[in-house]
């Protein structure tokens, strides 16, 4: 009888996967317009399923998708060096972490360049470790 092997699903397959369940979301298209800008904020960035939703990394956590509200859509940015980086898009005064709310997919537009140059500071920051 032949063995079974299970194969593991790759870091851009859980993400497929987990986005498919999504597929009712109202917010989808504002996830999927997130996902676009921070995949495209750095060629270093990979994605993967941390907290049980997408996640982006490199060579450290960055970023992550908070959990999921009907409303809006929550990035948790938890690199320690988020909390040196001054912008209004971020919120709150924790001590390794800030929070990022989109509400809409006007807002998540309006804020594309300052979200973009959010992340590259973050990899600039990983690079001069």
């Amino acid at each position: 009888m032949a063995k079974k092997t299970s194969t593991k699903l790759s870091d851009s397959e859980q993400v497929e996967l987990y986005m498919k369940t999504l597929s009712a979301h109202p917010m989808l298209a504002e996830v999927e317009a997130l996902r676009t800008i921070l995949k495209k904020s750095s060629a270093k960035l990979n994605e993967r399923i941390k907290w049980n939703a997408p996640s982006y990394y490199y060579k450290e956590d960055i970023v992550t998708f908070g959990p999921r509200k009907d409303d809006k859509v929550l990035l948790v940015f938890h690199h320690p060096h988020i909390v040196k980086i001054k912008s209004d898009l971020l919120e709150g005064d924790y001590k390794d972490r800030r929070l990022a709310w989109f509400s809409s997919m006007k807002e998540i537009k309006s804020n594309k360049k300052n979200l973009t140059t959010i992340m590259k500071l973050l990899v600039e920051a990983i690079d001069k470790k």
